[in-house]
């Protein structure tokens, strides 16, 4: 008998549906695989199209909203749908750009203070009830136009986000075109005014979370190739949860390596650094350094380190303390343009170290690390003053007693907040050559002063004669 062949078909009627059913299904994937190339292929159509047009005729769609975007078609077939988008943008979360807000949504409650650069006053927002800083900018200086002092310290603010570094919410208008305004959050204290009202200096572990948290700021400032170049304690803002902030940037620039030539008068007196007393063009972050030595004199002593009335003086001042520059100290002193009509004192010995320690007497209750850190801050020669990262990483904070944590720091009263310190009422001494008054003891514990011999107290009896 013959095999039947495997090619041969039967004339089952399930057979056969079975392979029109395939049949069916096959012809269904090639046409969406045909459909969906069709579709692809429009798409590049359309994007040349839109490349070689400089003029496209529609706005672009910015919005990611695709249930109403009519350049999104939907294509069913068989059930299934294929979704075509004829352009692809994709959504990156910006501000929204619109007009300043007006400085009437602020209700100001007292003034606080004038810079160099503004006005600074304490406010609150009408529309949320917070307590805000208004600084407004001075604009008497810049006839031509808005100055630069407040577009270095907008721009600068804007850049420098840093839990050490002021926050610059907004910028509001006035009713006039000269009346700028920048919106900050209120903090209670600048070191200057608490350092003014207070009766002793911060304790070693306050000072060195003070310390610690202006060195952290100004890290991430250099890093960002940002001198501020105004460092001081009236610069620098406590509040009541012991968090410090870098202020006032109207002197801040950026900076480059090599450094560009720059203007010399630069920084407060007190805290400025002898490389630019003496005429220094270029300079860099060093002079931030040598601020920051100042301060941390300040904070240990409560007193400005040096305070000289002019230029001559401060140089002075600045030499008494470190004593005069050596070739060894500084070697390139006399190049300064300043320096060359200065006369020193024959130097009798030579310093110990490079750079030489501070004296011991100044700075008593001070620990041997710390002494070291300071003198390498206000080092002569601004090569050899420490980084603001060999500060973070110095000994000085690793050694006993540990920075105080922020929580524990402690609480003063505000005078930006209009805060009284609460004096409680004592008793005045007695003055001389008055009478001392006749007193009848017998109503102590409770009675009435009465002839009775029994007086009654608090729960007990007590029985006189």
């Amino acid at each position: 008998m013959a095999s039947k062949s495997r090619w041969a078909t039967d004339d089952d009627p399930e057979t056969e549906a079975i392979l029109a059913q395939r049949k069916r299904e096959k012809d269904e994937k090639r046409r969406a695989k045909a459909e969906k190339q069709r579709q692809l292929d429009e798409q590049q159509q359309a994007r040349a199209q839109q490349e070689s047009d400089p003029h496209p005729k529609k706005r672009r769609r910015l919005s990611n909203d695709h249930e109403q975007d009519p350049s999104i078609t939907t294509t069913p077939t068989n059930n299934t749908s294929t979704t075509t988008h004829e352009s692809t943008i994709l959504p990156f979360p910006t501000q929204e750009w619109g007009p300043c807000r007006n400085v009437s949504n602020f209700e100001r409650l007292n003034h606080i203070e004038e810079g160099s650069y503004g006005f600074v006053s304490r406010a609150k927002d009408i529309t949320t009830g917070e307590i805000v800083a208004l600084k407004k900018l001075k604009m008497d200086n810049s006839p031509d136009g808005f100055p630069v002092t407040g577009l270095r310290e907008i721009q600068t603010l804007l850049e420098a986000r840093h839990q050490n570094i002021i926050d610059l919410r907004e910028v509001v208008m006035g009713d006039k075109l000269d009346e700028v305004y920048l919106v900050m959050p209120f903090l209670e204290h600048d070191l200057k005014t608490l350092l003014d009202d207070m009766s002793e200096p911060f304790l070693p572990s306050e000072t060195k979370t003070i310390l610690h948290q202006i060195l952290s700021g100004l890290d991430f400032l250099h890093d960002q190739w940002i001198m501020h170049r105004d460092l001081k304690t009236s610069n620098l803002l406590l509040n009541n949860r012991g968090e410090v902030k870098i202020a006032d940037f109207g002197m801040a620039r950026y900076y480059g390596d090599p450094p560009p030539k720059l203007t010399q008068l630069v920084v407060t007196l007190w805290y400025r650094a002898p490389e630019l007393l003496l005429g220094a063009e270029k300079y860099a972050t060093e002079i931030d350094m040598w601020s920051i030595g100042c301060i941390f004199g300040e904070l240990l002593t409560k007193e400005p380190l040096l305070q000289g009335k002019n230029e001559v003086e401060q140089v002075s001042k600045i030499f008494a303390l470190t004593g005069p520059p050596t070739p060894q100290t500084w070697p390139d002193f006399r190049s300064l343009p300043n320096a060359k009509s200065l006369r020193l004192p024959p130097s009798s010995s030579a310093s110990a170290g490079n750079p030489p320690l501070l004296p011991r007497g100044k700075f008593p209750f001070l620990t041997n690390a710390g002494l070291h850190m300071l003198s390498s801050l206000l080092a002569l020669n601004p090569g050899a003053r420490l980084s603001t990262k060999e500060c973070l990483a110095h000994r000085y904070f690793r050694e006993d007693p540990r920075p105080k944590p922020k929580e524990m720091f402690p609480t003063f009263p505000s005078k930006a907040g209009m805060e009284k310190r609460r004096r409680r009422e004592t008793p005045e001494a007695p003055k001389r050559g008055q009478e001392a008054p006749k007193l009848d003891f017998a109503s102590v514990f409770g009675g009435q002063g009465g002839g009775e011999a029994g007086e009654q107290g608090a729960g007990f009896t007590l029985r006189l004669g």
